[in-house]
């Protein structure tokens, strides 16, 4: 049988291994998960949190994405990330990044995880060679010891102690974390949410003993004022209520690509 995503999966209940069958996943203690029709497999347990991304948020995060303004940090996401065949991105979204990265490495499979259904359901299809789940990656992430070559993590949540759980010692975790300089002049005036100064060296001491280095990816982007309310809409301002007068503007993309190794 051809290796899927969902052959990576541990059961939420009791950690036994998960295996496809019947349009279902199944443990050997008979805990069982439907597999959705649009190809993703809720495994919170519970429903999702408050915070969670709607689908509106999503359709905003689509669409500023299919723009292709955050292409470079794509593209220095896939240099990081090297020759890995099995990779999962954690608070995936819409799974753009790992869309992105497998569309480059033609061996690759991929599994997209994030609390949010609404989110797994679009993940599920951002790559013929991925699959998603619903997970929370604070509360721990069930997939199986060691099976993943790389996990992406941008601009999303982490767990130090699962993410070095399911990565294979030698493995690649690529961490995208934005500087004080990112989008500065839209979060002035829109009062979005703050970046702190020393955000990649925050980052950095919770995975002691692991080789890593960083890339700096800088660049000014023209944004529409469409565009630059769907970037709005497509974080956490999204709760509140979102500017309606963002003008046409060039903003400054500033984010740290963060690669870590596993030590073996």
């Amino acid at each position: 049988m051809t290796e899927h995503p969902f052959d990576w999966l541990a059961c939420p209940h009791c950690g036994g291994p998960l295996s496809r069958h019947d349009g279902a996943l199944s443990c050997p203690n008979h805990h069982s998960f439907d597999i959705a029709r649009q190809g993703y497999v809720n495994l919170l347990g519970h429903a999702a949190p408050h915070n969670a991304d709607t689908p509106a948020m999503l359709d905003a995060r689509a669409r500023f994405l299919g723009s292709h303004l955050y292409d470079p940090i794509a593209d220095d996401v896939v240099a990081a990330v090297g020759k890995a065949r099995r990779i999962v991105e954690v608070g995936a979204g819409t799974g753009f990044y790992l869309g992105y990265l497998l569309d480059e490495l033609p061996e690759a499979i991929g599994l997209a995880t994030d609390v949010s259904p609404a989110a797994a359901k679009r993940a599920a299809r951002a790559h013929p060679r991925a699959a998603s789940i619903v997970a929370d990656t604070w509360a721990g992430l069930p997939l199986r010891d060691g099976v993943a070559d790389a996990i992406l993590c941008v601009f999303a949540p982490r767990n130090s102690a699962e993410f070095a759980r399911i990565l294979a010692p030698g493995g690649r975790l690529v961490v995208v974390v934005p500087t004080a300089k990112h989008l500065a002049g839209l979060r002035e005036r829109h009062g979005l949410l703050d970046v702190s100064d020393d955000k990649a060296d925050t980052v950095a001491a919770a995975f002691p003993g692991w080789r890593s280095r960083r890339s700096p990816v800088d660049y000014q982007m023209a944004l529409t004022g469409t565009l630059g309310a769907d970037l709005v809409a497509m974080g956490p301002n999204a709760f509140h209520t979102p500017p309606s007068d963002i003008p046409d503007e060039f903003a400054t993309v500033s984010v740290t690509v963060m690669t870590f190794i596993r030590p073996e």
